[in-house]
């Protein structure tokens, strides 16, 4: 199945039938991501009294319940909420879920005892593009990233000045193969999150502050995928939260 869409005035071409799946599954298992010191999630039968949820054990039906965190168990989308006083939700921030978006790929500088995305690797990996999502893939892309359990690990986080030129560069939707933008141990500073959603004070949200833009972490970007453009659609559950599990989807453009 193909489809034409417009955008910008600029006709483009792609095939539905070929869908690009960034996320991670969740499971129960020891394969699952974990960051932030939580164990594994947990999914298992309902049980009252002798009765099991689980059609192999005499149930008419599987009833499972499901016990995870989106933050640390694998792909989710976050809005500002995850960092203010205030409660807001991912569910009433997302409204649209199709984005033009511009793949890159870079590998982290050294500083210190640190990895970090600076501002210029991704001025120069934008190469002067105004896409409305901007998907990181870090290098080196090892698959363990699907599988990886990043707590106190100090993986590479994204500079708050790099934070802060995708903010002026008015894109809305970051993605990121990381479990985190911020630093894995930073004092609760949380930089780049602040500098994306242009958040300067978390107990008095400025009037400019960015309710509609959103941040996703802990994605897999497969080394087939090239480096360019493409339609996201950036889908997420209901839930009233400040993040929720997702499943970005590309699509090549043509």
């Amino acid at each position: 199945m193909k489809a034409t869409i417009q955008h910008n005035n600029t006709t483009f071409e792609i095939d539905l039938s070929k869908p690009i799946d960034i996320s991670i599954p969740l499971t129960n298992t020891d394969n699952n991501p974990i960051a932030w010191y939580i164990d594994k999630p947990v999914i298992e039968p309902v049980k009252m009294g002798d009765w099991v949820g689980k059609v192999s054990e005499g149930s008419s039906t599987n009833f499972n319940n499901i016990f995870f965190n989106p933050h640390g168990h694998g792909t989710h989308t976050e809005c500002l909420g995850h960092i203010t006083k205030d409660f807001y939700s991912i569910n009433q921030a997302l409204k649209q879920f199709f984005f033009l978006a511009e793949v890159v790929s870079i590998r982290p500088q050294v500083q210190g005892e640190d990895l970090v995305i600076t501002k210029r690797q991704v001025e120069e990996a934008l190469e002067g593009k105004l896409p409305e999502a901007i998907v990181l893939r870090s290098l080196p892309n090892d698959v363990v990233k699907k599988s990886k359990n990043y707590s106190n690990t100090n993986p590479p986080y994204l500079e708050e000045a790099a934070a802060t030129y995708i903010r002026e560069c008015r894109i809305k939707h970051l993605l990121i193969d990381l479990p985190s933008v911020d630093k894995e141990k930073d004092e609760g500073k949380l930089l780049a999150h602040k500098a994306f959603w242009n958040v300067k004070d978390v107990n008095n949200l400025n009037a400019d502050a960015r309710h509609d833009a959103t941040i996703t972490e802990m994605i897999y970007v497969n080394d087939e995928v090239t480096d360019g453009s493409y339609l996201l659609n950036l889908q997420i559950a209901s839930f009233e939260n400040d993040a929720s599990p997702s499943k970005p989807v590309l699509y090549k453009l043509k």
